[in-house]
């Protein structure tokens, strides 16, 4: 663990960068690791260890359990064939593509001899790099205005492929330890791995849910989130199993719909604002230690074998990606434009850095490997961080900027409006002696409403002229205002009796204008 003095640096340097990063519009985690890299070529900051037993011990089951904990089974059931194909047959075709093709790229590129590495290596290399990271991609897209089921795909995707990955990795270190090389054993290794994870993951969630529905106090429901999160992945680890595989089963348990709403209200906001500052401080940390950890003049020195090796990761991901998507069903593809941004937004990061450090010294070619992985991150946080937010914008799935300000304040305020009713109705009795009181609160909530909507309608008008104009503009508010219900359910700013007559007024509102919010 780093030491006090330097946390303590470390978290304001975090809050300076994220008030930077807001002036500058650039994602976080792309000024955090700059932040690093200035620090650590000044020496200004002593750089903390980013270990095996500090990654898998503290950070990664807390990223991981937030990142699944914030999803809901629901959205993932829709997608589920594809998340599979991705995290497993994905994650193979990728580590293949890797080792037939670095050693060509790197003597094409002219590299000395001694750059190159060996079938093992690049194996090696190939299974640690192979799957997106989710610390990097569930931080990079929860800032981006991207659509919902797209946001829930990419980051259900890095949870899930990165256990897969962290497994071929495990397998793959010990084939080329032995010399064994790939055998039948080691097939029957990952499914005990992955069958394991998902028994222990699904057991300790269920457990950790129903114990949350009978429970009515906010610290114990928050601590027992926690032990679901640092117990899965412990006990999966202490079977032989998969721990980030388990934590994602037991977060998608503890977080799902049924599992919500057993807990309190207070419960539901305490959880949301804990694990959201968890999230934030891990994630800090996470990338500034990779930015301080990074030696240029090294990277430098292996620019060609950097070069090589990014772009065979980022072209085989780019195949394996589109291949995949084209081979589903058709009511399963996912639009073009979407499978670029699939592709593009496989972001590599801590997860991978550590799991090379990891390896044993003995491993021939081992700093050949750190290097290769080092430089692969550095360039897929700067060159795809960078870039995914104006990609979103020119394939037309990002829309900031047209009457934002006013549009957001107009439906925050409509959606205090909905609650605002619906607590009259429920709980008007308790502060007004009559009907015709009640009813009086009501209709002043009523006006404030219409002005709310018509306001919204005004804004939208923006959008577009004419009649077609308007119709685009109703499905565009229809379909953000249902996002802002579920959005302030998940939070736990309301129940989910509220969300459901919030989502049964919004469709009653919309349905006559053609505008349904389930036609998004």
């Amino acid at each position: 663990m780093p030491h006090q003095g330097t946390l303590v640096l470390l978290l304001v340097v975090a809050t300076i960068v994220s008030l930077a990063a807001r002036r500058l519009r650039l994602p976080y985690t792309v000024v955090l690791v700059i932040a690093g890299l200035a620090l650590g070529a000044t020496h200004a900051l002593a750089a903390p260890t980013l270990t095996r037993e500090l990654m898998f011990g503290v950070l990664l089951p807390a990223l991981v359990f937030e990142a699944a904990f914030d999803l809901d089974i629901e959205e993932i059931r829709r997608d589920v064939v594809t998340l599979a194909w991705l995290a497993v047959p994905g994650v193979v075709a990728v580590i293949v593509i890797v080792v037939v093709a670095l050693r060509p790229l790197l003597e094409l590129l002219g590299a000395p001899a001694v750059t190159i590495p060996t079938s093992s290596a690049a194996l090696i290399f190939g299974a640690l790099i192979s799957a997106t990271d989710p610390v990097a991609v569930v931080a990079l897209f929860r800032a981006l205005d991207a659509p919902r089921r797209l946001q829930v795909i990419v980051e259900a995707e890095s949870l899930f492929n990165d256990g897969t990955a962290i497994i071929f990795f495990t397998l793959a270190l010990a084939a080329g330890a032995d010399g064994s090389g790939l055998t039948a054993t080691t097939v029957t290794d990952f499914f005990y791995i992955i069958g394991g994870a998902i028994i222990v993951g699904g057991v300790i969630g269920f457990v950790s849910a129903e114990a949350m529905r009978r429970l009515y106090e906010p610290t114990l429901e928050v601590l027992l989130t926690t032990i679901a999160a640092y117990g899965s992945f412990a006990a999966a680890q202490g079977v032989g199993a998969s721990g980030v595989i388990a934590t994602v089963i037991a977060g998608l348990l503890c977080g799902s719909r049924s599992g919500r709403s057993g807990m309190s209200a207070m419960a539901r906001i305490a959880t949301a604002t804990f694990w959201q500052y968890a999230a934030f401080v891990l994630n800090s940390l996470v990338f500034l230690s990779i930015g301080l950890m990074v030696q240029i003049p090294t990277l430098l020195e292996h620019w060609r074998l950097i070069v090589a090796a990014y772009l065979v990761v980022t072209l085989s991901r780019a195949v394996v990606t589109t291949g995949i998507v084209a081979l589903l069903p058709d009511h399963l593809r996912l639009p073009r434009r979407w499978t670029a941004i699939l592709s593009w937004g496989g972001l590599r990061g801590a997860l991978s850095m550590v799991l090379a450090l990891s390896i044993p010294e003995s491993v021939p070619q081992r700093e050949l490997i750190v290097t290769m992985t080092f430089g692969v991150v550095i360039l897929s946080i700067f060159v795809q961080g960078i870039t995914v937010s104006p990609a979103l914008r020119w394939l037309g799935l990002y829309r900031p900027g047209l009457a934002q300000g006013g549009y957001a304040k107009t439906q925050a305020a409509l959606l205090s409006v909905h609650s605002s009713l619906d607590s009259v109705d429920r709980t008007g009795s308790m502060v007004a002696t009559d009907d015709e009181m009640r009813r009086a609160l009501a209709a002043e909530y009523d006006e404030q409403l219409g002005h709310a909507e018509q306001e919204l309608i005004e804004l939208a008008s923006q959008l577009g002229g004419g009649e077609a104009g308007t119709r685009a503009a109703r499905h565009l508010l229809a379909s953000t205002e249902r996002q802002r219900v579920i959005e302030a359910f998940r939070s736990g700013a309301i129940t989910p009796d509220q969300r459901d007559r919030l989502l049964a007024e919004l469709q009653r509102r919309w349905w006559d204008d053609g505008a349904s919010p389930r036609s998004k």
